[in-house]
């Protein structure tokens, strides 16, 4: 568990801008599986600080995909 919180952290310290669209492509599918992970645990826990990072990672997910969306769709 300690070892997911730290990949956790680390997601949300790392920087989002000047990526390139493969690395964004990437982040977004590490920020699936680290939620995904973490609501697992989250399931027996409860913990109020999981869905906290949860949704913190969450949020990043997200700017990233509307990035790429955007991306898309100026092609």
């Amino acid at each position: 568990m300690e070892l997911l919180l730290e990949q956790a952290l680390e997601f949300e310290r790392k920087k989002i801008t000047h990526m390139t669209t493969s690395d964004r492509v990437s982040a977004s599918r590490e920020a699936k599986n680290l939620v995904l992970n973490i609501n697992k645990i989250y399931k027996k826990t409860r913990d109020p600080r999981l869905m906290e990072i949860m949704k913190k990672i969450t949020v990043k997910k997200r700017k990233i995909e509307k990035r790429l969306r955007g991306l898309v769709d100026t092609i």
